[in-house]
């Protein structure tokens, strides 16, 4: 036996397997140009592969709204709005209606929640004094940026991702088990895409807006934490309806946050993503329109070092597509949260002001 010969060494795990594989593992259409003409290559064949990717969407139906009720506070109109999405599947909606939209119409955003049981209920501000839980999350997270949002002058709009909030089944149906991940496997045996599901549900929404007298159906947004964030990125990329997008804590790097830590659910891939493209590549197919990303440098869910690594991408192929204003990073002392600290002004420049 040579002794001087390394043997190579063993491996029994599958979390230090997948790692490995991801350490080596180039994306096909990862983004590398310079050049307008490079971007505009790159949107269209990726763009085009994603589609395919996502599957089977479903075919929509006539919305049928129904406002089971309306009030008047915080100086919105506030309503819970039931809306058929598909022949299988309805949702509930809560809408903010500032009082100025009845003399004139004003910008909407949808707001989208991220991974939590309360649903749409935390980003529209909804307290309860006999759930202190959910209180403590909206504080914990600056969570009612649904509320925030409509106290200045926007339409807002929130709904339950599948599996959550009202579309749970009671909570917690599958003891020990997440949710997302029983529904992903459940209809990828089927065809469907939970993630694509979702993105159906958010294009629904902007439908949804785009048909009030309240709202100016060429001034919509979308904004959103965690795996809101990753809600805002697909609805943006997928819908040319959407003017801005704040993408809240979900700047990071698949081989990180979710091959090396795990930190993902059913609700957030599809089955070979990584193959094809990494998050950078998401944010930037919203180029060239305006784009806020929000990076807390305290977050223990998307580290900082990732996020940073993310956002210089996304800067390269803003740039690319000859639109590098509009980019913009919002860096706050904080963790996984909504920081505020430019969202108003980002929304205000691109939607409010015209």
């Amino acid at each position: 036996m040579n002794n001087n010969i390394l043997e190579p060494k063993r491996n029994f795990s599958m979390i230090e397997y997948f790692i490995r594989k991801a350490a080596e593992f180039e994306p096909k259409l990862r983004f590398k140009g310079q050049t307008k003409a490079d971007f505009q290559s790159w949107h269209k064949n990726l763009l085009g592969e994603l589609k395919q990717m996502l599957g089977i969407m479903p075919k929509p139906v006539p919305l049928n709204p129904e406002i089971v009720w309306e009030i008047e506070e915080d100086g919105l109109i506030k309503q819970r709005v039931l809306l058929d999405m598909e022949k299988d599947m309805s949702v509930a909606a809560i809408v903010y209606i500032p009082l100025s939209a009845r003399q004139k119409p004003c910008p909407a955003i949808l707001c989208c929640h991220g991974h939590g049981k309360y649903g749409k209920d935390s980003v529209m501000g909804i307290r309860s004094g006999n759930d202190p839980e959910r209180t403590n999350e909206i504080a914990a997270f600056n969570y009612d940026y649904g509320l925030q949002m409509a106290k200045r002058g926007y339409v807002t709009i929130a709904i339950d991702w599948r599996a959550f909030g009202e579309r749970s089944d009671g909570g917690d149906p599958y003891p020990g088990r997440d949710k997302c991940n029983v529904h992903f496997i459940r209809g990828n045996i089927m065809g469907y895409n939970l993630l694509s599901l979702n993105i159906f549900d958010g294009r629904r929404c902007i439908d949804y807006l785009c048909s009030l007298k309240y709202v100016n159906a060429e001034r919509i947004g979308v904004m959103g934490l965690s795996f809101g964030g990753t809600m805002t990125t697909w609805i943006s990329l997928m819908d040319e309806r959407v003017k801005a997008a704040d993408i809240i804590c979900y700047s990071c790097r698949f081989k990180n946050f979710a091959v090396k830590n795990g930190n993902f659910c059913g609700s957030q891939i599809l089955p070979g993503l990584f193959a094809v493209c990494d998050v950078p590549d998401l944010h930037g197919l919203i180029a060239p329109r305006p784009l806020l990303a929000e990076i807390g440098l305290h977050d223990k869910c998307f580290l900082e070092y990732d996020a940073i690594s993310c956002t210089e991408e996304v800067r390269k192929i803003y740039a690319a597509a000859g639109a590098a204003d509009n980019y913009e990073v919002d860096m706050f002392w904080g963790d996984h949260k909504f920081s505020g600290d430019r969202a108003f002004a980002f929304f205000d420049k691109h939607l409010m002001r015209f």
